[in-house]
């Protein structure tokens, strides 16, 4: 029996990648070096580093810091006019009418999803959120998805895992969750290698209609 559903928050409840991969494209441009595509996807759903040693090694270790701020900064400006994505707000009312519990689990830190789910008028459809700040290693590992199970109090096949990111998929499986992939603009074709259903967006099947399927 499905008792909780757990969200991935960057990615699945807004679009923030795909707006991140042209923040950073535009600041490395601007230090004369590439951001390509290729290497962005490799970072989605994960903080371990590698984005630092990739400006190094195309702009240099002197100017790691500035690409990096401006970075955030032009994400920070571009965020401003994104929306929550299609059927998210569906999903969590219909998981509060079936008697659902529901929580997050995101390698960003708390107070970047707190701030736009309180923006978005749905930060209290959720009673669990961990983050970054508790634990020790991000998705891929399976840390973050097996505090939000303890927290909620139930097991892992009891809960469904919703990502749009391979590193993510990879984190709620290894926790032992059922996992469903909502990809978005930027990770759509990425290849996935472990997961339960794919489905486009959350208006394709109802919170029901994909639990009748995984169970």
């Amino acid at each position: 029996m499905i008792k909780a559903i757990v969200f991935d928050f960057d990615g699945l409840i807004i679009d923030t990648e795909t707006e991140w991969f042209h923040a950073f494209q535009e600041a490395m441009a601007r230090y004369g070096a590439e951001f390509p595509f290729e290497f962005f996807v490799t970072c989605i759903g994960t903080v371990d580093g590698r984005l630092e040693a990739f400006i190094e090694e195309k702009a240099g270790k002197e100017n790691v810091e500035a690409i990096c701020n401006l970075g955030r900064e032009l994400h920070f400006e571009r965020m401003k006019t994104v929306d929550i994505r299609e059927g998210v707000k569906e999903y969590l009312a219909e998981a509060k009418a079936l008697g659902l519990r529901i929580g997050l689990a995101t390698s960003s830190r708390r107070e970047w999803p707190e701030r736009f789910l309180k923006q978005l008028g749905i930060r209290d459809y959720f009673e669990v959120i961990k983050t970054r700040d508790d634990v020790e290693k991000v998705k891929p590992d399976p840390a973050l998805y097996l505090q939000a199970i303890e927290a909620l109090g139930i097991n892992a096949d009891e809960a469904i895992a919703f990502e749009d990111s391979a590193h993510g998929a990879n984190a709620a499986i290894a926790a032992g969750l059922h996992c469903v992939i909502v990809p978005n603009e930027s990770t759509k074709d990425i290849a996935f290698e472990k997961y339960h259903l794919r489905i486009g967006s959350m208006s394709d099947m109802s919170l029901a209609q994909v639990i009748t399927h995984l169970t």
